[in-house]
């Protein structure tokens, strides 16, 4: 998303070295780049106008301060107006989700035909039977969530709803295309009242354009539930038109949020900063793949973090914190501390652990500017193509392969290849990067991390299987 704003920031910055301070003359060409960038982002040109002039505003007479350059001034002022315009001005819990209120607390999600708002209606209640939401930066605990579909004009609505709410295990109630959709609403507060739902989310039908009868029903719908929260759902890819969208949704009704869909396509990604300066309402989710796991709380400085290559190691953090086996980590750390031998079993179950973690695009966007070249290399769901091939190896080997991995010879080679599907040379491959691996393991027991840096030092090829 928005790569080639990092890209023509880069560049800039590298121009600005040497320079005492940020003038008009030195700040003229950043800007320029700045427009462009976004103009070809898809960012709407109000938004670009206003952002430009602040950032200029800003910058001139800059001091430089310290150590900084006045490249890196530089993207310090873009990086607190990026903030800004994707809704940091808004305060630390504009983005959290308002739940406090007597159970059920309703959420309406509104949205254009085919914006995704039936998928991010099972992924929030996936995210919210997890225990991920908070309140003021605490978590508040898992919460009991029913799901209801009151989109009685697209064919198989109510069915995708259905098929999606066991996928992530949530409870949803069911309806008919012969009932209206009032009736719906109004049958699933009660019924989640008198269950004692902690939540109930309301799926609404979408239009494949903005028309009068749709916004009526929806404010009937409104009006009828009273919501809590009333998001609107805008796929990302739809550019400006998603701009135009999101005015008459908040024109429409009391919108409290956006939900900002598909930002892992090949979208220019410019609703990320033009929907929340239109609808004045915080981005509060975005979906960061087709997975049921894919939907992540947005975080306005963290994504200007990213998209100045700086990374958003925090999210990283919490992603791994989230989905790896801690128990099983240490008791990896306590083997391979005891002296006994890391073999093929303990290699595969760290690709499991690997594959907790999620999307690899996704995490790999997180990473810092400087790592964006093996980011590139295993794009297009590459790395999840070479995690597949590699756990398919360590498959078609026996139990006593995997413990014992100088059992394998060249028959054994041809069996395992066969069975995985790949070329011997594959099966090599990853047995000398495994070979180098437990290198690196000997070199930790036996002390050091100098001597375990300089037996990585040979490992350059590792984690390549192509």
């Amino acid at each position: 998303m928005l790569d080639n704003l990092t890209q023509r920031l880069s560049r800039v910055v590298k121009t600005l070295r040497g320079e005492a301070r940020l003038t008009e003359a030195n700040t003229q060409e950043m800007l320029r780049e700045v427009r462009m960038a976004l103009l070809e982002a898809d960012v709407a040109l109000p938004v670009v106008r206003e952002f430009v002039a602040r950032v200029k505003e800003k910058a001139l007479g800059e001091e430089v301060a310290g150590s900084l350059s006045p490249g890196q001034a530089l993207v310090g002022v873009v990086h607190k107006e990026l903030t800004a315009l994707m809704g940091g001005d808004l305060g630390a819990d504009s983005g959290e989700l308002s739940l406090a209120v007597q159970p059920p607390a309703v959420i309406l999600m509104a949205g254009l035909q085919g914006a995704g708002k039936t998928t991010t209606t099972g992924k929030l209640a996936r995210w919210l039977t997890e225990g991920q939401h908070t309140q003021h930066g605490r978590k508040t605990g898992k919460k009991k969530v029913l799901v209801v579909s009151a989109d009685v004009y697209r064919p198989a609505a109510i069915d995708q709803l259905k098929s999606v709410a066991a996928q992530v295990g949530v409870d949803f109630l069911p309806s008919d295309p012969s009932q209206k959709p009032e009736d719906i609403a109004r049958n699933a507060v009660d019924h989640a009242r008198r269950h004692h739902y902690d939540v109930l989310i309301l799926d609404t039908a979408g239009r494949l354009g903005i028309d009068e009868a749709m916004m009526r029903e929806i404010r009937a719908l409104h009006d009828l539930v009273k919501p809590v929260e009333t998001l609107f759902v805008v796929d990302a890819m739809q550019g400006q038109d998603a701009v135009n969208t999101a005015r008459a949704f908040a024109d429409a009704l009391p919108l409290t949020g956006v939900v900002l869909t598909k930002l892992d396509g090949d979208a220019r990604g410019g609703a990320a900063l033009s929907v929340r300066h239109v609808t004045g309402k915080p981005l509060k989710f975005v979906g960061v793949s087709e997975k049921l796991d894919g939907l992540e709380p947005f975080y306005p400085e963290r994504m200007a973090q990213r998209v100045l290559g700086m990374g958003d190691i925090v999210s990283l953090v919490e992603q791994a914190q989230k989905n790896i086996d801690i128990a099983e980590a240490q008791k990896l750390a306590a083997k391979i501390k005891s002296g006994n031998k890391f073999d093929l079993n303990d290699f595969r179950d760290q690709l499991g652990q690997v594959k907790k973690l999620g999307d690899m695009g996704s995490l790999l966007e997180k990473l810092p500017a400087q790592f964006q070249q093996a980011a590139g290399q295993l794009q297009g769901g590459q790395a999840e193509k070479q995690l597949r091939r590699t756990e398919g190896i360590l498959n078609s080997m026996t139990a006593a392969e995997r413990a014992k991995p100088e059992l394998i010879k060249a028959s054994r080679k041809r069996r395992i290849a066969a069975g995985s599907g790949v070329p011997v040379q594959e099966v090599n491959r990853l047995l000398a990067q495994f070979d180098q691996m437990q290198g690196m393991m000997k070199q930790m027991k036996k002390g050091g991390m100098a001597k375990m840096m300089r037996a990585m030092g040979g490992m350059k090829g590792l984690g390549r299987f192509r």
